[in-house]
Parts: C-alpha cells; structure tokens; sequence
C-alpha cells in the first residue's frame, strides 16, 4: 500500500523525478556498497594473491558495513519494503481486513522496535562512556556503534510514519 507524500514534499514519489531523500539514500548506500566491495577485493587480492594482509584493514571496514546494515533497513523502513510473511493475506478478501493487518503489524513492529530502541540507546550510551578503540588502528568504535540508535530511530519513525498512513486510510473507508 503506497502512503500519500503530500504533507512531506522532501518525500515526493518517483513520479516527481525522485525526492531529496530517494537521491540522497541511493548516493548514500551506492558509496557505501562501493567502499565495502573495494575493502572486501583489496583484502582477498592482498591476503591471498600477494600473501601480504593489509594490517588493520578488517578494523576499517567495521564502519561503513555497520552503516550500510542499518541504512539499508533505514531505507527498506522509508520505502515500505521489508520482507513479510503475511500468511493471512491468503483468507482476507476485503480491502479493510488488509488494512487493519497492516495496522496491526505496524503497531507490533513498533513495539518490538521500540524495545530493540532501548536496548541501543543503553549500548550507545555505554559505548559513549567506555569510549573503546579498535586494537590495531585505535579508531573510536562509538562511531560504528551508534549506527544502531541512529537506524532504529529512523526505522521507528517510518514505522510510526506508515502506521499512520494506514490508519487514516482505515479512517476513509468506514466514512464511505
């Protein structure tokens, strides 16, 4: 079910040409797709073919791997297309039995994400307090840890985003 983007024009559908937010999340994971694919070559051509490991290497691709998790379920959560395994799609027949599943599968994802939240605001704030390096290359690893809160608050929002799509357009079927 396709959410109408009229109140966020930064959101505008495809049919706009793309919005801000579908340009900059392509560019955004393209390049970090890009960066871990380059690392993973870089580390298979050095260790194996050349026998010389670069030394550090696995420490630096922690961070735009972790990102690109987590950016890329940001964007499933923004576009509406994570997996699902809607069994009771099968039995539904009317346009509102679908609509209230999505409710309601909205509103369990949003309890579940929620705690999922918690449990990264806790991490991330552990993290920031610790302030651990990576052994080799002494990189902060706070910088890899955020990218949990950050992800699943984004996540939640859209979450929270889509449910409230579907209950207005739950709202404008029972008022026709």
């Amino acid at each position: 079910m396709r959410l109408s983007t009229e109140a966020f024009p930064i959101w505008r559908e495809r049919r706009h040409g793309g919005g801000v937010m579908d340009k900059f999340s392509k560019y955004l994971l393209t390049a970090l797709i890009g960066v871990v694919a380059l690392g993973q070559f870089v580390q298979v051509i050095t260790r194996y073919v050349l026998q010389v490991p670069v030394m550090g290497l696995e420490e630096t691709m922690l961070y735009p791997t972790l990102w690109l998790y987590m950016l890329g379920a940001v964007n499933a959560s923004r576009e509406n297309t994570h997996i699902r395994a809607n069994v009771l799609e099968i039995w539904l027949t009317s346009e509102r039995q679908h609509t209230i599943l999505a409710i309601v599968g909205e509103v369990i994802s949003l309890i579940v994400g929620l705690w999922l939240l918690s449990w990264a605001w806790d991490f991330t704030r552990y993290s920031w307090r610790v302030w651990k390096e990576s052994p080799t290359l002494y990189i902060p690893t706070f910088y890899s840890d955020v990218a949990l809160v950050i992800g699943l608050s984004l996540m939640m929002i859209y979450t929270a985003w889509h449910l409230w799509g579907h209950v207005r357009s739950l709202g404008k079927e029972t008022a026709q």
